[in-house]
């Protein structure tokens, strides 16, 4: 039965079933090319990735999540008192020792590259052998190549019912399905908002854009969005051109390529990670008004850069938040 509920939740945008309110046990779950079998619902939880976080504490879960890791912005304002009494394990990578000294009867992770077959923190045999329970965010392995090495390789577009799918799953897990249901409806209609107000919007023909995301040091080659990672989806979904026509998620492009291109608008991802210098997003827009390449670009001279999250840039719940700004930042442009 609960394979069929699964199925269905992948069906449309539309809303589960009444009479999927309770999860019958033992559940069974081929997730990320693997098979779990849960015989209760995890008292104990530690997510390896800040967007399964927001999922569990989206899902009123928090009292079951007993660690957290790898934090790109902070953590959404409704959630700060609740994540405040849970132990961070690490800012970035946790150890595997960190993560099952917590005791967890599952971990919920965002990138295989986390957990996997060469993953940094453990494989999944290591938490299989200690009877803990991976589960993996769908959106990191529905449509990758994750056997490439690194942050694996898009196969296919991402889609935001992937995220739905983690939704979905993750509240049959846990035995709230209908916390499942009212998320994903309340995400449903974020993202027809933003996608019906973009398209209200009368924007320039072919209007162009750019996702920055970080690089490796401030004057390098930038990671910028592919055609096929969550900012791509966004482009499409609001009807912008990506001046990236790579299928990687986030290819280096030389910015000689990207001034010759010369999008519209200038997305920058703002984070409090800092891992890379071009983290900081001032050092970002110092670098785009004084280099003598990028600040001839049009979106420089007219000021038609945006700031989104960066954890929005990744498919998680937030994307759809990321849609939202993005909308708003075009009315806001054809407004001027």
């Amino acid at each position: 039965m609960k394979h069929i509920l699964i199925a269905f939740g992948l069906v449309g945008l539309g809303p589960w079933p009444a009479w999927a309110e309770a999860t019958d046990y033992p559940l069974h779950i081929t997730n990320c090319g693997k098979e779990l079998t849960f015989d209760a619902a995890p008292a104990r939880t530690v997510t390896i990735g800040q967007a399964a976080t927001e999922i569990l504490y989206a899902l009123g879960l928090a009292d079951r999540v007993v660690g957290t890791s790898v934090w790109f912005n902070p953590v959404l304002p409704q959630f700060a008192q609740v994540n405040a009494e849970i132990p961070r394990l690490a800012d970035n990578d946790p150890s595997f020792e960190s993560v099952v000294a917590q005791k967890p009867e599952m971990i919920a992770v965002q990138y295989e590259w986390h957990v996997g077959q060469s993953g940094v923190v453990g494989t999944r045999e290591m938490f299989d052998d200690l009877g803990i329970n991976s589960y993996i965010l769908p959106s990191d392995c529905d449509t990758k190549d994750n056997t490439t090495g690194g942050d694996g390789v898009r196969v296919s577009a991402f889609q935001p019912e992937a995220i739905y799918k983690a939704i979905h799953e993750l509240a049959l897990i846990n035995d709230v399905a209908s916390k499942g249901a009212a998320l994903t409806q309340s995400l449903q209609s974020t993202q027809a908002q933003a996608v019906a107000q973009a398209k209200s919007l009368t924007l320039p023909d072919d209007m162009s854009a750019v996702f920055w995301f970080s690089s490796p040091d401030i004057e390098t080659d930038p990671y910028v969005a592919g055609r096929w990672g969550a900012p791509g989806y966004m482009m499409r979904a609001l009807g912008l051109r990506n001046v990236i026509t790579s299928d990687e998620e986030w290819p280096t492009v030389g910015w000689e390529t990207i001034a010759k291109a010369d999008p519209d608008i200038i997305v920058l991802a703002k984070m409090d990670r800092r891992r890379y210098r071009a983290d900081d997003i001032e050092l970002k827009r110092e670098f785009l008004r004084t280099d003598p390449v990028t600040r001839e670009m049009r979106a420089v001279r007219e000021g038609h850069i945006i700031e989104m999250d960066a954890h929005a840039m990744s498919p998680t719940i937030r994307t759809f938040y990321g849609l939202e700004t993005l909308s708003n930042a075009l009315a806001t442009l054809t407004a001027q």
